[in-house]
C-alpha cells in the first residue's frame, strides 16, 4: 500500500516520527505541496492512502486518482476536501476531532493576557535599557487590566469556547455565550447565554469560537463591529473568513474596539496587503494556537490509529 502525506511539512516531526506509518506500507513524505490540481494530482498518484492538512482535495482532483480509497486529514477541519465527491467515489474520510482543545484554549488565554498586561511589550523595554536607566523599581508603559470582574463573550461553545470559559472564570470574569445548541452549560456562576448582539454589545472580550460555513462567513462586519465597547477586545483563534478584515481594519483605526488579537486571516500565509497587518492595536500569530507539541503528538497518533482501523475494516473518525 502507498501512503502519500501531501503537507508533512506543516507538523515539523523528524522523519523518523512517520516510522510507525511505515510498518503499513511505502510511505511518500510530500514537504509542501502547491494547491493546484496537477501537483496534487502528481503527489496522490498511485495512492491508496493520502494524509493532508490543508491541501484541498475538490472533485475534479478526486476523479483522476482512482487508486484512492482513504483521505486522513490532518485535523479537526475538512472543508478543504470535497466530502460528498469522496463518498461518491466511495472513497473514505477521516479526521482527527478534539486533539487540540487543550492547546487552542490556552493560546486564546494566552492572547487575552497579552492585551491585559502587555508582557512582550514590557520585556523589550527592559531589553533596551530602559529599566536600567529608570529612577524608579517599577514601571508600566500602557494602562495594565485584570480580567477579574470582566465579562467575556464566547461565539460558539463546543469544547473549546467551554474550556476557554472555564478558564477565564477561574481567572474572575463573567462568562456570556452563544451557541446553536445551547447544551452543556457549566453549573458555576456567572454564565449565561445570550445572542450574538448582546454579546458584542456588553463583553469587555469577545472570543470566536465556531467553525466557518457560508453562513457566518464574514459575519463579522462594520455593523457587528461598531456594537462593541471602544476598549473592548476581539480574538479569533477559529477562521478568519468569519471577519470582514477590512470592516475590522477600519474599525481598530477609530478606535472601536480597542484592539484585536488573531491567529488567523482570511488567506494564508498572510498576504502583503492584508488591511490589519502592521496595526499597532491589532495582535496577530501565524496560525499556530493548535501546534504545540503535544497537540501535533496527539493529532499523529490519532492519524495513525484512523488509518489502521481503516485498514481492518472499522474505520473510525468518519466525516462523509
Amino acid at each position: 500500500m502507498k501512503i502519500a502525506v501531501l503537507d508533512a511539512a506543516t507538523l515539523d516531526f523528524p522523519e523518523s516520527a512517520w516510522a510507525s506509518f511505515r510498518a503499513l506500507g511505502e510511505v511518500v513524505l510530500h514537504p509542501l505541496t502547491p494547491s493546484d490540481s496537477v501537483a496534487i494530482q502528481k503527489n496522490c498518484a498511485g495512492a491508496q492512502v493520502v494524509l493532508t492538512n490543508k491541501v484541498p482535495l475538490d472533485a475534479a482532483t478526486l476523479a483522476a486518482l482512482p487508486d484512492l480509497k482513504l483521505i486522513a486529514v490532518l485535523a479537526t477541519g475538512f472543508n478543504i476536501i470535497d466530502a460528498k465527491a469522496a463518498r461518491a467515489q466511495r472513497i473514505t474520510v477521516c479526521n482527527v476531532p478534539g486533539y487540540s482543545t487543550p492547546a487552542v484554549a490556552q493560546h486564546t488565554v494566552a492572547l487575552m493576557l497579552e492585551w491585559s498586561n502587555h508582557a512582550a511589550l514590557h520585556d523589550q523595554s527592559v531589553r533596551s535599557g530602559e529599566w536600567v536607566r529608570s529612577p524608579r523599581f517599577s514601571y508600566w508603559k500602557t494602562p495594565l487590566r485584570e480580567l477579574a470582574g470582566r465579562t467575556v463573550g464566547l461565539i460558539g461553545h463546543g469544547a473549546i469556547g467551554a474550556r476557554v470559559g472555564e478558564i477565564v472564570h477561574a481567572l474572575g470574569a463573567k462568562v456570556l455565550a452563544h451557541s446553536r445548541r445551547r447544551q452543556n452549560a457549566p453549573t458555576w456562576e456567572g454564565f449565561a447565554w445570550a445572542d450574538v448582539g448582546e454579546i458584542f454589545e456588553n463583553a469587555d472580550i469577545v472570543s470566536l469560537h465556531c467553525p466557518q460555513t457560508p453562513e457566518n462567513t464574514r459575519f463579522v462586519n462594520a455593523a457587528l463591529l461598531a456594537r462593541m465597547k471602544p476598549d473592548a477586545l476581539l480574538v479569533n483563534t477559529a477562521r478568519g473568513g468569519l471577519i470582514d478584515e477590512a470592516a475590522l481594519a477600519q474599525a481598530l483605526k477609530a478606535g472601536r474596539p480597542g484592539a484585536a488579537a488573531l491567529d488567523v486571516v482570511t488567506t494564508e500565509p498572510m498576504r502583503a496587503d492584508c488591511p490589519l497587518l502592521g496595526l499597532p492595536n491589532c495582535f496577530i500569530t501565524p496560525h499556530l494556537a493548535w501546534a504545540s507539541e503535544e497537540s501535533r503528538k496527539r493529532l499523529l497518533e490519532v492519524s495513525l490509529a484512523n488509518v489502521k482501523a481503516f485498514l481492518d475494516g472499522a474505520p473510525l473518525n468518519v466525516v462523509n
